[in-house]
């Protein structure tokens, strides 16, 4: 939200009261409060009718300050609040004449006592992070329309704004299908449902990192407003309605560094299963299926030696008007248990499509009635909507039974052989005259829904399959949300265009504390020519999680040409003897939430012409991909400095600049970092084995006397084991902790 006009003058509708001198500082054991006037005082009659902050600043965890910014400590806190997970810190608090800092960790806050001057600096020793000073942190209050009045109860905002260094760059807030780095952007916190070409977002989160080793979370569920070095080009402003905004500085050193502090604060990434890193094959959105239908496309991809994970129903798996009633449709799914046994025997995950809305078609719609299961109107009736489902009410995630009694419905499906879910929607809460069974407030249980529905269904599928083997396909999410993962990308469309602006959405997610991501391979809304379809398999299973979906028709490779079959499957194989590789990426994305899919900058953060690339990623530390965005098979991408070496080809190729390449459908740039040593497995056909049985140690340019650790997971993230590669006159010298046979192959 803007509240100027300009940078001296305030919109003539808002009237705002800024923090403008320190009066007090007050320290307990834990907390440094600080009292700002919001006007100069210069003698005692000033400190009437002028208001002021109360700002406190806290220490939740090591190298995180927690700023409370109070103006009328009266007004009544709004639920829900994010879940954070804290820690005990001593905070070290100093005063002197000049300045009151509050540390914790490696972080200070630093307080101006000045007369007349309000200042903030966030310091990590002699240098400031950002700094809060000239109106910048603040509460506004708009007018009532009638000139030079003010309503006592009219609308309260509380707003700040934190500096912008030269050549900082921001990043995150989120999925946003825009320009990568954010300065100049208006982005207003509020899930829609709006594709993947708008504005609008599924997945809005209010953290973002900057290129200075730190990151900025508001912790407010509500519909926060950023002003990205756009209304003050110097600075980045937060608002939300209230009396009270919360917010944290977390200080990390670098991108890495930020994202583990933050994940470690709202939750890591869950360490998912072995076998969702494979291929996932939909029967699409609104096609016609039926056991042979999707037998059809099981059977058609094992007689063309593409290996299949998951296969995954999705939504007409269930009557027409009845979603959600948790029932096959027994017109054309009549032995459904019967069906997903056989599909079991073919080494086949299963995964059905659900989402929080129950038609009124549906038997739960009177059961959820009947109970006050359904989401009500502040009058006691159903909320209810034709958008979506004709006369759909909503699930009330905040009523334990209502939770329970959905629940159970998905045991049941489990029970009878599905194995994970994909949560659809969550996006579309009402928040006009809503009442939630525990009282939350409507606006701010809009964006902070779908944690409770994620974590619900998340919660389910742990409790059946126990830990490490739950994961849903979500598509919704808020902070926090990284802990129920697998996320898509939403509905993207069939074209080269929709697939660089699923790429940003993906970069912008990393950069929000995901640890894994997916999105529709080919694009969800119509069909993609066949190049399309074969450049977006590249890049969908060179991402974390790879699945075939769209809308009005099926995204077997068959159906595009047979040289899309080949694609599918060299690059399936491929994915799956990267494996040893991908599945330590995935534990480290457990264990300090760095991504699987990295931007650039994250993996490297001292060279300044990666921090605006949002055409290519690194996945995990080692890889280098670059998609390639048209039909021609023409490729710009950046190396950073040294050799590096493409995996496809062997191709040694000088990096510190620019690369022009040309691919055929069978290639991209997927380029191995220098000083790697990769571990590739003796399996090409699924994604679950024993990763050191037979694997190959492929060593990258690595020089003379330098050693190298490579360790390789076991399917339960533990180690299973160690090599250290060092090079001696020439050769690769190895020491490890395994009995199983492996090979060394160099690349030098």
């Amino acid at each position: 939200m803007r509240f100027s006009n300009g940078y001296w003058l305030t919109k003539p509708e808002f009237v705002m009261s800024y923090a403008t001198q320190c009066v007090r500082v007050t320290k307990t054991e834990k907390e440094m409060q600080v009292i700002s006037a919001c006007r100069p005082i210069r003698h005692r009659g000033d400190v009437l009718d002028g208001g002021s902050l109360t700002v406190t600043f806290s220490a939740p965890r090591k190298n995180v300050i927690r700023v409370k910014v109070t103006h009328f400590a009266g007004a009544k806190v709004k639920e829900p609040r994010f879940e954070t997970y804290e820690e005990d810190v001593a905070p070290v608090m100093e005063e002197t004449e000049q300045y009151a800092s509050f540390t914790s960790g490696e972080l200070t806050a630093r307080v101006l006592k000045a007369d007349g001057q309000w200042q903030v600096d966030y310091m990590v020793g002699d240098k400031i992070l950002t700094t809060s000073g000239f109106r910048a942190m603040g509460r506004a209050l708009r007018k009532d329309g009638t000139p030079s009045s003010l309503l006592p109860h009219g609308k309260s905002y509380m707003v700040e704004s934190l500096m912008l260094d030269v050549g900082e760059n921001v990043y995150g807030l989120g999925e946003r299908f825009g320009a990568y780095v954010k300065n100049g952007q208006t982005v207003d916190m509020w899930n829609a449902d709006g594709g993947t070409a708008s504005e609008h977002a599924y997945k809005n989160i209010p953290f973002y990192m900057t290129n200075r080793g730190y990151g900025v979370l508001v912790e407010d569920t509500s519909d926060v407003s950023f002003e990205v070095a756009s209304e003050k080009v110097e600075r980045v402003q937060f608002s939300h309605e209230g009396e009270t905004m919360v917010y944290d500085i977390i200080y990390g050193g670098t991108p890495k560094g930020v994202l583990d502090v933050y994940t470690a604060l709202t939750g890591r990434p869950a360490l998912l299963p072995a076998w969702s890193f494979g291929l996932w094959l939909s029967t699409s959105f609104t096609t016609n299926y039926d056991e042979e239908t999707t037998s059809s496309f099981i059977n058609g991809m094992a007689e063309r030696d593409i290996p299949l994970s998951v296969f995954h129903f999705d939504c007409y798996w269930m009557k027409a008007f009845n979603w959600c009633d948790f029932e096959w449709d027994p017109d054309v799914f009549p032995d459904p248990e019967g069906m997903l046994k056989r599909y079991h025997e073919k080494g086949l995950k299963l995964c059905c499509w659900i989402n929080p809305y129950i038609g009124q078609a549906s038997p739960l719609f009177a059961e959820g009635m009947e109970h006050g299961y359904l989401l009500k109107k502040t009058n006691g009736d159903v909320w209810q909507t034709d958008m979506w489902q004709a006369g759909m009410a909503i699930l009330d995630v905040t009523n334990p039974d209502a939770c329970e009694w959905y629940a159970s419905y998905l045991r049941k499906l489990m029970d009878m052989g599905i194995d994970c879910f994909k949560t659809d929607f969550g996006e579309r809460i009402p928040v006009r005259d809503i009442a939630y069974f525990d009282g939350s407030d409507a606006l701010h249980m809009h964006n902070y829904y779908t944690f409770l529905y994620n974590k619900l269904v998340f919660d389910v599928v742990k409790e059946k399959k126990g830990e490490g083997e739950a994961i849903l396909f979500a598509r919704s999410a808020t902070v926090g949300g990284q802990q129920f993962p697998v996320h898509w990308g939403g509905d993207n469309s069939a074209s080269y265009v929709s697939m660089a602006e699923t790429l940003r959405a993906g970069l912008g997610m990393s950069h929000s504390g995901f640890g894994f991501w997916s999105h529709d391979i080919s694009g969800f809304e119509s069909t993609a020519p066949a190049d399309v379809y074969k450049r977006w398999c590249q890049f969908g299973l060179l991402s974390s999680h790879s699945r075939l979906h769209g809308s009005t028709s099926y995204r077997v490779p068959w159906l595009f040409d047979e040289e899309s079959c080949d694609v599918v499957r060299k690059f399936t194989k491929l994915k799956c003897r990267l494996m040893p590789y991908l599945y330590g990426a995935a534990v480290e994305a457990h264990a300090k939430g760095t991504p699987m899919l990295r931007p650039m900058m994250l993996e490297f953060p001292e060279d300044p012409a990666c921090e605006m690339l949002d055409r290519q990623y690194m996945l995990g530390e080692s890889l280098l991909v670059a998609p390639i965005f048209n039909k021609e098979g023409n490729v710009q991408y950046y190396l950073p400095d040294g050799e590096w070496i493409s995996l496809l080809n062997d191709n040694t190729v000088a990096g510190g600049h620019w690369q022009n390449e040309k691919h055929d459908f069978l290639s991209l740039p997927l380029m191995v970092r220098p000083g790697t040593v990769l571990p590739l497995g003796a399996c090409d056909n699924r994604t679950e084995y024993d990763y050191t049985d037979g694997v190959e140690l492929h060593v990258f340019k690595l020089s003379e006397g330098e050693s190298k650790v490579c360790r390789v997971p076991a399917t339960d993230g533990t180690v299973a084991a160690t090599y250290t590669v060092t090079m001696k006159n020439g050769e690769a010298v190895v020491e490890t902790d395994s009995n199983k046979p492996y090979t060394v192959v160099l690349h030098q």
